[in-house]
């Protein structure tokens, strides 16, 4: 099977990385954290309580994006994290090649606040969250007609990269 990229993406706390992770182990590929790409400046204002705007997206959305055309013109397969929030930041994404998906992982606000008390070590804190329920834009149906899924991670982590893995319609293996 040709390379391709899973962006799992949805609001801080609703177990990106987790899942990612879990997803990459299942499927023997690349997993890449994608606020490792964010540049130090971003990082700072996010853990001084400010949200980011589009200005101090588009940088790490760019870097993002050639990492992923270059993973792909490379013939290897990635999961990757990251917001992506809005539909221009998919977009953009999208510009690194037809083998980009999108899987929205989907929580109340009320679980990912629970869930964001109880998180240590992230420079996100969990005053930031309205604001990225505010900016949320859910998939639209041409981006869910071209392969991007949405599921809910309501119950334990196997059982959502279950239904993720199911939901893209991956078996185990497809990056080697």
């Amino acid at each position: 099977m040709s390379a391709q990229i899973v962006v799992v993406m949805g609001v801080s706390g609703v177990g990106k990385s987790t899942v990612a992770k879990g997803i990459s182990t299942h499927l023997g590929c690349e997993f890449a954290e994608g606020d490792a790409f964010h540049p130090q400046a971003n990082i700072d204002k996010m853990h001084a309580g400010h949200a980011l705007d589009d200005d101090d997206r588009w940088p790490w959305l760019r870097s993002l994006r050639d990492w992923m055309a270059d993973e792909i013109a490379s013939g290897r397969s990635a999961v990757v994290t990251c917001s992506a929030l809005k539909r221009s930041y998919r977009d953009l994404l999208r510009e690194a090649g037809p083998q980009v998906r999108f899987l929205h992982l989907n929580a109340s606000e009320e679980l990912i606040a629970e869930r964001l008390s109880q998180r240590e070590g992230h420079f996100m804190p969990a005053s930031l969250l309205h604001s990225q329920f505010e900016d949320l834009e859910q998939l639209d149906q041409d981006e869910l007609a071209a392969g991007s899924v949405e599921v809910s991670v309501e119950g334990g982590v196997p059982q959502v990269i279950t239904r993720s893995l199911a939901a893209l319609g991956l078996s185990p293996r497809v990056g080697e």
